[in-house]
């Protein structure tokens, strides 16, 4: 301790001295720069925000910034001429209000911040979350004289994103519609909004996002509202597969009930299923489809059929040119065929003989248990599941059956 006491009075007089020389030289400094103050306000923005942090509030600006300058800066100062920022890095993000520095800055480091208002400022911030909720349809009030169906819409569910806060409270997005007097029947796209748990609009200033932003609505309008019921008519279309065709075709149910002012059910005397293709299909084809009805006529219970089309294997024949080889031949015995090869019609579905044609087709001549002689056997086809042999010419192959020649003695 005494040691140290030491080094800080040992010449004290020229150390007071190196001390009033520095702060000579930092008011000449400062005399030498100009202090003004900015009349304008500077926006403050945040730096270091995660990508997963939202703001729920506007930062604002700061103020009656002071600062000094060179005077041969050579510089308009606006406000571009400062940075005004507050951190986010380290701020938990849990939507409740946090009080933040600021840090301002002249963008020229030789312009220099003396003071500014505020100094700190509220934030309050959240993490990023994302919602399912189902899309419904506000109607506005319905004219006198007037009378609407069920409205339909071609997205079930909406995306919500935004502060988790305000996220959790969505219940639903909603896509209002204003019927008019005229009683056009309604199909546009409407903008979707949010709509909290207490029924209450969330604004732009919610900070929530909807994807998708719009959906398409029907709605029909009626002056006279009527119903009938009618036959489905299931709309099939396309071509099977080759070698298929269709077989039936089953719709459920087969009767549904539609409505619609009474001139445009006068002349309506079936329902129109929206297309079922079978392009390339070999075998059942199953869909729930919906209707497609006249403009003006809605499907009331049900909305959708069940539509079955069975096909089947269209049944040919066709003739191929075959082969024969011997089976069950002893090795004491030659045998001889009194044709090598044979015309062959073979039936089955055409989608099989397709996949026969270009192959090399042989049939068998069994000549187990044949003695030496000459004898009449049917040639037999070994053929895949679904293919038969309806003919064979010549059938049956004669068969000649003989001693093999005596080897000649030797000389």
């Amino acid at each position: 301790m005494t040691r140290a006491l030491r080094l800080i009075t040992h010449n004290w007089p020229l150390k007071l001295a190196a001390i009033a020389l520095a702060t000579l030289l930092y008011g000449g400094l400062v005399l030498s720069q100009t202090t003004d103050s900015f009349p304008g306000s500077v926006q403050i923005n945040p730096v270091n925000q995660p990508s997963n942090v939202i703001l729920l509030d506007s930062l604002g600006s700061v103020s009656r910034i002071r600062y000094v300058a060179p005077p041969d800066l050579g510089l308009r100062i606006d406000s571009g001429s400062f940075s005004a920022t507050v951190d986010l890095g380290n701020v938990t993000p849990t939507g409740a209000p946090v009080t933040l520095d600021v840090t301002v800055k002249g963008v020229d480091g030789r312009v220099q911040v003396l003071d500014f208002e505020p100094k700190r400022i509220i934030v309050k911030i959240d993490r990023v979350g994302t919602k399912t909720v189902p899309v419904k349809v506000a109607l506005g009030p319905i004219p006198s004289g007037l009378d609407v169906g069920d409205p339909v819409v071609d997205t079930e569910n909406a995306t919500v994103s935004g502060p988790q806060s305000i996220v959790d409270k969505v219940t639903e997005a909603q896509a209002p519609v204003t019927i008019e007097a005229s009683g056009i029947d309604i199909d546009q796209f409407v903008s979707l909004v949010a709509i909290d748990d207490t029924g209450t609009e969330l604004g732009v200033d919610s900070r929530i996002e909807i994807a998708p932003a719009r959906v398409r609505v029907q709605l029909q309008v009626f002056t006279d509202r009527r119903s009938k019921a009618v036959p489905v008519t299931p709309n099939v279309i396309g071509t099977p597969a080759a070698g298929f065709a269709v077989a039936s075709i089953e719709v459920d149910p087969p009767v549904v009930s539609v409505q619609g002012d009474a001139n445009d059910l006068a002349s309506l005397d079936r329902a129109d299923t929206l297309p079922v293709s079978i392009s390339g299909a070999s075998s059942e084809v199953v869909q729930d489809v919906g209707f497609d009805l006249p403009t003006g006529v809605q499907a009331l219970e049900p909305t959708t059929v069940h539509v079955t089309v069975r096909l089947r294997p269209v049944i040919g024949t066709r003739t191929f040119e075959a082969g024969l080889v011997i089976v069950g031949a002893r090795s004491d015995l030659e045998y001889s065929l009194s044709t090598d090869r044979i015309l062959v019609t073979i039936g089955g579905s055409i989608a099989e003989l397709d996949r026969l044609s270009g192959t090399n087709i042989v049939l068998d001549v069994d000549v187990a248990g044949l003695g030496i002689g000459t004898h009449s056997v049917k040639a037999t086809a070994n053929l895949t599941t679904g293919l038969t042999l309806v003919a064979a010419s010549p059938n049956p192959i004669e068969v000649t059956v003989s001693s093999p020649a005596p080897s000649p003695a030797p000389s």
